[in-house]
């Protein structure tokens, strides 16, 4: 293993019909009718990380939750982090706010109810909090989440918010609320953010790259965030009539992924977010965490 730094490992629990980039072809209303493969998947990479003895962070959407309850209560009862995923895996600006509290309200409100414990941490679908969409940042603070990893510091067509941090930190929301934010990890080149945190770009790289890439965010004493989804290690899975770029974002080396994180597994060390976060000082457990700041001082 790479080092002593403790990395954040996470996995966002959601079905191939579930994505953005299939969005073209699978309309929300028709998701019931869809093969469901997200649970079978799920156990999957659950023996996988039982295998290689590691702890992760579960981002889970509502929607699964509410077909799967027993799913979520074996990934605690191994160990895991449960968190929030949203719950329609719809992007953020494309919603009202008072949609988007609707739905933050109703998937909390499912893992808790199945899990018997408050949920506090957070990722949006398809990381669609940007300067468009940061109001949710406030929503998230006063419905009583105190971390999120939602934020992307890159240019993309999807996502990002290009200048923001890059590591860790304490973020204050436009109210005045404090989180605590694990940014997805990049790379920094000069004149570029390169993306290197998992998911699509995990597949589309050599595996020797994404290797180097988060070894050298370790060799500067920083953690990064890796990301995975359930159909990303199912290359049997049924495949959708979409566009070609659609169709390379979403299908390119799946036959591999698995394998390659059965490497990553034994290249790193991993822990859940929250560990990550407490162990940079980022993450205050107290009830303060998520209140609105009082002092003008207070938002230096």
């Amino acid at each position: 293993m790479t080092g002593q730094i403790c990395n954040a490992l996470t996995i966002d629990v959601e079905d191939y019909f579930q994505v953005a980039a299939l969005a073209e072809a699978v309309k929300y209303d028709d998701w019931s009718s869809m093969e469901y493969r997200a649970e079978a998947n799920t156990d999957r990479i659950l023996a996988l990380f039982e295998q290689a003895g590691v702890k992760a962070t579960f981002f889970t959407l509502g929607w699964i939750a509410e077909r799967s309850p027993k799913l979520v209560r074996r990934i605690a009862d191994a160990g895991h982090e449960v968190a929030s995923h949203g719950y329609s895996h719809q992007l953020i600006y494309n919603q009202t706010p008072e949609v988007f509290r609707e739905e933050t309200i109703r998937s909390k409100g499912i893992l808790e109810d199945i899990l018997g414990t408050s949920i506090t941490g957070y990722r949006a679908a398809s990381y669609s909090i940007t300067n468009e969409s940061r109001w949710a940042l406030d929503i998230l603070s006063e419905e009583g989440f105190t971390w999120d990893s939602s934020i992307f510091p890159v240019h993309h067509d999807r996502y990002g918010m290009p200048g923001t941090p890059r590591w860790p930190h304490r973020l204050i929301t436009d109210k005045g609320y404090e989180l605590a934010e694990f940014p997805l990890s990049t790379l920094k080149f000069p004149g570029y953010t390169l993306p290197i945190a998992g998911g699509g770009y995990f597949r589309l790289f050599p595996y020797w790259f994404s290797r180097f890439g988060l070894g050298s965010i370790n060799r500067q004493a920083k953690p990064f965030v890796f990301y995975l989804h359930p159909w990303e290690v199912d290359p049997d899975q049924p495949r959708l009539d979409v566009k070609w770029f659609s169709r390379f974002r979403h299908y390119n080396n799946l036959d591999v992924c698995e394998q390659r994180l059965t490497r990553l597994l034994g290249h790193f060390s991993f822990t859940t977010m929250s560990d990550v976060l407490r162990s940079q000082g980022v993450l205050d457990d107290s009830p303060k965490q998520a209140t609105r700041l009082e002092a003008a001082g207070g938002l230096a």
